[in-house]
């Protein structure tokens, strides 16, 4: 493969796994460069501004992580949302070109198909069927101030101690010694 180049990737188009769903439903595809930000500036948007009951995510390959991050960004901030689940492979086209090509002949091509991860998720607002696989409920409702898991209702992060005087700084001496550089000098030095 070192002497080829590729030259072009497309994805092999699949129908969204769950029955079903509104023709207009929004689905969200994560892509591995995607912005986590505009994902969910656009998400928050179609589910709080225009009222949609559903959305799906989907990404595969690099983007599944970035793609479940956004799911549970959005369950949080919205809550009270179900979920519906489902991993399968998609086949990935990769096409490299020889970058030595024959002198007498035609570059060569050569066509890779690959077999990625992929999810789907489905948000819905409204109540799904809990008996089909990969189905989760929505997640209880906590009042306010109550402690989940050990943080608190701010955030995740606890207040710093304070500094140790050991760990002050203090004014430091500094002894040079005799060196074909320069003569010894003494240093004072405060931060």
């Amino acid at each position: 493969m070192e002497n080829f180049r590729k030259v072009r990737t497309s994805e092999e188009e699949m129908p969204l796994p769950f029955p079903d769903l509104p023709p207009d439903v929004v689905e969200m595809k994560v892509k591995e460069g995607s912005k986590i930000r505009n994902l969910m500036n656009f998400a928050m948007a179609q589910m709080e501004l225009k009222g949609r009951r559903q959305i799906v995510f989907s990404g595969c390959g690099r983007a599944v992580t970035k793609t479940i991050t956004c799911v549970e960004i959005m369950k949080r901030k919205l809550g009270g949302l179900h979920q519906v689940t489902k991993v399968r492979y998609k086949t990935v086209l990769e096409v490299w070109e020889s970058q030595d090509p024959p002198p007498h002949g035609p570059a060569q091509n050569l066509t890779v198909h690959k077999n990625v991860p992929s999810i789907c998720i489905l948000l819905s607002r409204d109540p799904l069927d809990p008996n089909q696989t990969g189905y989760q409920p929505p997640e209880p409702r906590h009042e306010a101030g109550e402690d989940t898991l050990g943080s608190s209702s701010k955030g995740l992060k606890r207040p710093l101690p304070p500094p140790c005087e050991e760990l002050l700084p203090k004014k430091l001496q500094v002894q040079v010694s005799d060196s074909p550089r320069g003569t010894g000098t003494t240093a004072g030095q405060q931060d």
